[in-house]
C-alpha cells in the first residue's frame, strides 16, 4: 500500500469528515515523527500494532566475493520494527482463515 492508498482508505473509514489535504498532513505528520525519533535513537511505539527502534550496526571489513578485495563498511544505522501481539494475532487469524 502506498501513501496515497492510505490516505484514501482513511478518509473512506472517517466518512469524509476530514478533507484529504487535512488526512495528508496527519500522516506526514506520523511519519515524521516516527523520523525524528530514530534520528534521536529514540522508539516509537503504537500502542497494539508495534515499535519501530534504532539498531546500531558496528563497522566491519567485508570481502567481495569476486575479487576478493577487501571492504571497510563503516557504522551505520538500522531500523528495526517488532509486531505488537495484538497485531501479530491479527494477522495470523486471517491467514488462518484462507
Amino acid at each position: 500500500m502506498v501513501r496515497s492508498e492510505l490516505i484514501s482508505k482513511l478518509s473512506e473509514k472517517i466518512q469524509r469528515k476530514l478533507k484529504k489535504s487535512d488526512l495528508e498532513k496527519i500522516v506526514s505528520i506520523l511519519l515524521e515523527t516516527i523520523v525524528e525519533g530514530i534520528k534521536n535513537n529514540k522508539s516509537t511505539e503504537f500502542r497494539h500494532f508495534g515499535r519501530f527502534s534504532v539498531k546500531k550496526l558496528k563497522k566491519k571489513i567485508n570481502r567481495n566475493p569476486r575479487t576478493g578485495e577487501k571492504i571497510h563498511t563503516p557504522e551505520k544505522i538500522s531500523i528495526s520494527f517488532k509486531m505488537a501481539n495484538k497485531l501479530k494475532k491479527k494477522v495470523n487469524e486471517k491467514e488462518a482463515m484462507n
